[in-house]
């Protein structure tokens, strides 16, 4: 089956981007960190899967056009006005090429080429998979038809995503798969565990200096 990745990123501007980081980055550091965690999503997916990264504002920011030569992907601007309908639009468009799609974030460094294959094989039998992650939420979802229901009135940033997101399915009679779960960069208490991957720690000790 012809599945897509997307990578939902924000354009890496201070004050902007990796927000709750800054108690403990400054905006500089926590921007910084936001570009070390889309390089190393790019790299996980390398090879796999072809690669659309979505861009937040929009595609201008010089990272971005960076990022296409680096990695031979295409870029693509994210639309709507909130997190859910930027989802749904990315996701529609993307199966208009692709008979499966898979969005996923850029600050889920434990994701890996692994993962991905999982993911691919289990759209290949259910309909959704779910990468649950320790927040309440979700960090990946691939889909092989995009519905409303799946995106509207979801308590986007809070704990209840995933919750809401089963709930949803269920309702709907949907069969989904649901990966091993992950965890993803937010928040200061996130960076000791990101230091004990690999190669991570130097990059976390240079931007707490």
């Amino acid at each position: 089956m012809d599945t897509r990745l997307l990578v939902f990123a924000r354009a890496p501007v201070a004050g902007a981007a990796k927000t709750r980081l800054i108690p403990a980055l400054g905006s500089a550091g926590a921007a910084a960190l936001h570009r070390h965690l889309v390089e190393h999503q790019l790299r996980q997916a390398a090879g796999t899967l072809t690669v659309e990264l979505w861009c937040a504002p929009d595609t201008s920011h010089p990272f971005f056009s960076t990022l296409a030569q680096r990695h031979d992907i295409t870029l693509h601007r994210q639309c709507g006005d909130g997190l859910g309908e930027r989802m749904h639009h990315a996701l529609g468009d993307a199966l208009q090429r692709s008979d499966g799609a898979l969005l996923i974030g850029s600050d889920l460094p434990t994701i890996d080429q692994t993962l991905l294959t999982m993911a691919c094989r289990a759209l290949q039998h259910d309909a959704v998979v779910l990468l649950p992650t320790d927040d309440g939420g979700y960090g990946l979802i691939g889909v092989r038809r995009v519905d409303d229901w799946l995106f509207e009135d979801i308590p986007w940033g809070t704990d209840q995503v995933l919750a809401a997101t089963r709930a949803r399915l269920q309702r709907h009679g949907v069969h989904w798969t649901e990966l091993p779960p992950a965890w993803d960069v937010d928040r200061p208490e996130d960076l000791p565990r990101l230091r004990q991957l690999p190669g991570w720690d130097r990059i976390v000790d240079e931007l707490l200096k």
